[in-house]
């Protein structure tokens, strides 16, 4: 299938431990604003860089996305990590993904800036510039933290131009530990589904 003919999917990874209001929001101006036609939330089991202990079961947080987007019609939940050796690695996913759909979608990668200073690091980085548009959204990060020249200048990393929103899943749990009023930083149905289930407490 030519190019042009694809489909264009964005892929925004994370543990969405749990999805917060940051993540639809970033989700929502990559496809309304760039030529994408969905963005699909691939949740992670466990990230090669992140030894979490704190991470709800798959189950839960596989469900709070699909709860949380299933209004949203360009949004996609998609776990298939968790069928997959960890810790998982993107290239591996790719991979996979793209045997999964015949090669008929045109895959991004959706990366904040900050993971771009370690992206050198990854497996076959090389590959994932060469093969797919890494979609770059503005984050705070330290003065001192640059990328690989070589991964910065790459023609497949686009930056892109976007509101910087420093919410964290981690601040989220920390709120809920101590008993503080998190509503306003959650889609509902992620609320609803933390408070019958007493996650993070």
């Amino acid at each position: 299938m030519s190019e042009g003919l694809r489909k264009k999917v964005g892929l925004f990874f994370g543990t969405f431990n749990p999805m917060h209001r940051a993540h639809l929001f970033l989700a929502n101006h990559m496809v309304e604003n760039l030529d994408l036609k969905e963005v699909w939330f691939v949740i992670t089991p466990k990230s090669p860089f992140k030894q979490k202990d704190s991470l709800a079961s798959n189950q839960d947080r596989y469900q709070m996305v699909y709860d949380a987007i299933a209004s949203y019609p360009k949004f996609k939940a998609v776990d298939i990590e968790f069928s997959l050796p960890t810790p998982s690695y993107t290239a591996d996913t790719l991979a996979h993904l793209e045997e999964k759909f015949e090669y008929a979608i045109d895959f991004s990668l959706i990366m904040g800036e900050d993971n771009l200073v370690y992206f050198h690091k990854w497996k076959n980085y090389q590959v994932l510039l060469e093969r797919y548009r890494i979609l770059v959204y503005p984050r705070v990060k330290a003065p001192n933290q640059t990328a690989d020249e070589q991964v910065a200048q790459h023609p497949n990393v686009v930056r892109i131009t976007a509101p910087i929103i420093e919410l964290s899943a981690s601040y989220v749990r920390e709120q809920l530990c101590l008993g503080h009023e998190v509503r306003p930083l959650l889609p509902d149905e992620v609320w609803n589904y933390i408070d019958a289930k007493g996650l993070y407490l």
